[in-house]
């Protein structure tokens, strides 16, 4: 069983964040432990997170990779909407050319009749894996090119409104129970593409600062830019996702780190593996080009004690004009993870209008990962 105790020195934290924040989780597995276990611990910092009254938790689709149980984001997402009650929850993103646009519209049209006004679609076009993989999932040589994608989000959303879709002489094909069940439909992306496409049709967009931070600010202001009010959204809203790690003293935070500096060089590497632990870590030692790979995989990482973290944070909001941050946190450990998270929580916007916290207080639950 893994137990949680809670961070002990919240006084440290002094400054607030100016937006919202939100979790996204990759389920990371730590070297050692399960599949299993990784998911254990993904519904139980859903469960932390509805508690502290963070806004939104998305899980995001990654193949063939040790390190990382999230690839099945509709099953993931269910499990979590059934065991909280007021956070929203979602995908950051389901990779929409791996899939058919009909069976996306059914698991999801499925989860938001069971879980209604709480479902976010986040839709990406990356594969979320390697080449092989991609292939092994579109059943194709090359899979479907990124010109397909806008065309796959169309016939996608004309599922939720009822618009059947056309195939040949079959007929049309419904989404049942899709059909006025559409969640809330988010595009996700790091290039300018997806920006301006969910700029052209006024959906939010969320960007992937956490690998890409250079595209950040010019993908927004494409995104501001081509915005085009709609039904669903009569102003731009944008989030970014961070990767950040926050501990009670910058150098613990650090140390902690030094599990995801490690992963990513490994990733890098082309030799993906579970997390390690930060002793692993601390243990090795990096040449040169190493450290320089590092430096290019985690250079945008906010790693530090709360005052930092917080400081950095509304820095990275002031210059992109994001509306929400949705942070990423990987760590060896289950209860660093949890304490991260909670001391961003103590710093964060509560929930707003209609994605309200819950009600009881943090101690009135019991800290403990389910059996």
């Amino acid at each position: 069983m893994l137990r949680y105790a809670r961070s002990g020195n919240l006084s440290l934290v002094s400054a607030r964040l100016s937006v919202p924040l939100s979790v996204l989780d990759l389920c990371p597995v730590p070297t050692g432990e399960s599949p299993r276990e990784a998911l254990r611990r993904s519904v139980d910092l859903a469960q932390h997170a509805e508690r502290w009254g963070l806004r939104r938790y998305w899980v995001a689709e990654h193949h063939s990779m040790p390190g990382i149980a999230s690839s099945a984001p509709a099953v993931l997402a269910g499990l979590i909407a059934s065991v909280t009650s007021a956070i929203r929850v979602g995908s950051g993103g389901v990779m929409l050319p791996n899939h058919a646009p009909l069976t996306v519209a059914e698991q999801f049209g499925t989860l938001e009749a069971m879980h209604p006004g709480r479902i976010d679609l986040g839709i990406g076009r990356a594969p979320g894996t390697d080449k092989a993989t991609a292939r092994a999932l579109r059943r194709g040589a090359d899979g479907l090119p990124p010109a397909d994608f806008a065309a796959q989000l169309g016939e996608l959303r004309g599922y939720f409104a009822g618009r059947a879709a056309a195939v040949g002489s079959a007929g049309q094909i419904r989404a049942i129970p899709a059909e006025g069940n559409e969640p809330a439909v988010w595009l996700l992306g790091s290039t300018g593409y997806s920006a301006e496409l969910a700029g052209l049709l006024g959906l939010p967009f969320a960007f992937a600062y956490h690998f890409s931070p250079a595209n950040a600010r010019p993908a927004l202001a494409l995104y501001r830019r081509t915005f085009t009010p709609s039904a669903r959204l009569a102003e731009p809203y944008c989030l970014i996702s961070v990767s950040v790690l926050c501990a009670e003293d910058a150098a613990a935070a650090q140390f902690l780190h030094g599990s995801s500096r490690l992963s990513m060089l490994r990733l890098r590497a082309g030799r993906p593996s579970t997390l390690p632990s930060p002793e692993e870590a601390a243990g090795r030692d990096y040449s040169a080009a190493e450290q320089t790979a590092i430096g290019e995989a985690t250079g945008s990482d906010v790693v530090g004690d709360p005052d930092t973290v917080t400081g950095l944070l509304d820095r990275l909001i002031a210059s992109t004009g994001a509306d929400e941050v949705m942070v990423t946190t990987s760590t060896f450990a289950h209860a660093d993870r949890l304490a991260s998270y909670e001391l961003l929580a103590q710093v964060a916007q509560a929930a707003g209008p209609g994605e309200q916290r819950a009600s009881a207080p943090l101690e009135a639950f019991p800290a403990v990962v389910p059996e």
